[in-house]
C-alpha cells in the first residue's frame, strides 16, 4: 500500500517526506494508521548515525494511532481499536521472561536492526528500492507502521489518542523511573536533574508518589517554571549556584534519590554527589556511545547505589495504561508538554527539541 513518511537518506542528513510502499502486516503483526508520533531525543541520535540503525530509512518510535488491518494470529487488538505502540519485546528471553520486556536480550535486533523479526523491513520506495524500518519496532513517522501485536497498548475510549504516543518512550521512561526504580517512601526526597520531556515525567510521578521533597534542576528558567507547575516543590538553577551544595541545603543532607535525565557526564557526578548513604542515583539520560563517568569511592561504599534504567523498566501495557488513567484525571498533564507539527514541518520539530524552544514536539500524520 501507499503510505507518506519521513525518509532520511544518510547520517545527518534532512528528513524529506516521500510516497513509499509498505507491506500488508504478517503473522503475529498489525497495520496502524499512525494518528500523531512524539519526536524523542533517540530519533534526533539515529538521524545523525549515533546509533547502529542502517539508512535510508524511516525513524519514529512513539506512535500512536488505529489499527487498521491485523495479520494471523493476532487476538489482543481488533480494527477500529486506538493504540499506542511499546517498545519491542521478543517474549522468550530470560528478562522478558521474568517481567522485565524493556531488557530483552533481543531489543538490540528488534530495535535497530532496520528489518522486522521476519527479515523485511516492509518499506519500499516507490521505485521498489528496500528502506531500513521497525525502528523499535515500528517506524512511525509515516502515515502508516507495522507494528508486533504484543508491543500495542489500548487507548481508552475518549483520550486524545494524538497526545498518547510519548507515552511510549520520553514520558514512560521518566515515570517508570519514579514508579519502578526510586519506589520514594513517604517524606522522601528526590532530585530531577534535567526538565525536559524524560524529567518533567519525573516530576510529574513523584508527585503522584510519596515523595515531599520533590527538587527540579535545570539551566532554563522557562523550564524551572513548568516543573513547578508540574509538582515541584523546590527547584535550583544550576546557571547561577551549585546544585550539589543547593541540594543539600533544601534537603538539610543528601537527597535520598536524584534522577539525572541528561546524559551529560558531569551532571552524572553532581547527580551521584547529591546522594548519601543508602541514598540512589538513578542514570536515565544517554550520553554520547563510550562516554565514561567517576563516583568517589568512599562515599559510594557507604550503601549508595548507583543504577541505570531503560524505558522506564516494567512492562509497557500497566505503565503507559496507569499514565493514561492519571491524565485523564488531570494528575499526569501530557498537553503541557505538546506542541504539535504537521509531518512536513518535522525538521522544524527536531530544531525546536534541539533548541529547547519545545518539550515534546509531536509529529501529527495527514489523515487523508
Amino acid at each position: 500500500m501507499k503510505v507518506t513518511a519521513a525518509v532520511v537518506e544518510q547520517p545527518d542528513a534532512p528528513f524529506v517526506v516521500r510516497e513509499l510502499e509498505l507491506d500488508q502486516p504478517g503473522p503475529g503483526e498489525v497495520l496502524v494508521r499512525v494518528t500523531a508520533t512524539g519526536f524523542c531525543h533517540t530519533d534526533g541520535l539515529a538521524r545523525e548515525g549515533q546509533m547502529p540503525f542502517p539508512l535510508p530509512g524511516v525513524l519514529g518510535h512513539e506512535g500512536a494511532g488505529t489499527v487498521v488491518a491485523v495479520g494471523d494470529g493476532v487476538s489482543n487488538v481488533r480494527e477500529g481499536q486506538a493504540v499506542v505502540m511499546g517498545w519491542p519485546w521478543c517474549g522468550h528471553c530470560r528478562n522478558c521472561l521474568d517481567g522485565e520486556p524493556r531488557y530483552c536480550l533481543n531489543l538490540g535486533e528488534l530495535a535497530f536492526s532496520g528489518h522486522r523479526p521476519i527479515g523485511t523491513s516492509g518499506l519500499k520506495t516507490a521505485g521498489g528500492d528496500p528502506l531500513a524500518g521497525a525502528f523499535f519496532g515500528q517506524s512511525s513517522f509515516a502515515t502508516h507502521a507495522l507494528a508486533t501485536a504484543t508491543s500495542l497498548v489500548p487507548v481508552p475510549d475518549g483520550m486524545p489518542v494524538d497526545l498518547m504516543g510519548p507515552l511510549a518512550c520520553g514520558l514512560a521512561t521518566g515515570a517508570g523511573a519514579v514508579f519502578h526504580t526510586a519506589r520514594p517512601l513517604p517524606g522522601a526526597s528526590l532530585v530531577v536533574y534535567g526538565a525536559g520531556t524524560v524529567g518533567l515525567a519525573a516530576v510529574m510521578a513523584a508527585r503522584n508518589s510519596a515523595a515531599s521533597t520533590i527538587i527540579a534542576v535545570d539551566r532554563h528558567e522557562s523550564r524551572l517554571r513548568l516543573a513547578r507547575e508540574l509538582g515541584a516543590t523546590e527547584v535550583v538553577d544550576a546557571g547561577t549556584t551549585d546544585p550539589v551544595q543547593a541540594i543539600a541545603d533544601i534537603c538539610g543532607g543528601p537527597a535520598d534519590f536524584a534522577l539525572e535525565c541528561t546524559g551529560i557526564v558531569p551532571v552524572v557526578r553532581q547527580a551521584i554527589d547529591s546522594v548519601g548513604m543508602r541514598g540512589k542515583a538513578i542514570l536515565i539520560g544517554g550520553a554520547p556511545a563510550g562516554a565514561e563517568f567517576s563516583a568517589d569511592h568512599m562515599s559510594t561504599l557507604w550503601g549508595k547505589t548507583i543504577v541505570g534504567t531503560l524505558g522506564g523498566s516494567g512492562r509497557s501495557e500497566p505503565l503507559i495504561g496507569a499514565l493514561m488513567a492519571l491524565h485523564a484525571s488531570g494528575r499526569f498533564p501530557i498537553d503541557k508538554l505538546v506542541e504539535r507539527f504537521p509531518l512536513e514541518r518535522i525538521g522544524e520539530a527536531m530544531e525546536a527539541s534541539y533548541s529547547g524552544a519545545v518539550v515534546k514536539p509531536v509529529i501529527t500524520m495527514p489523515q487523508d
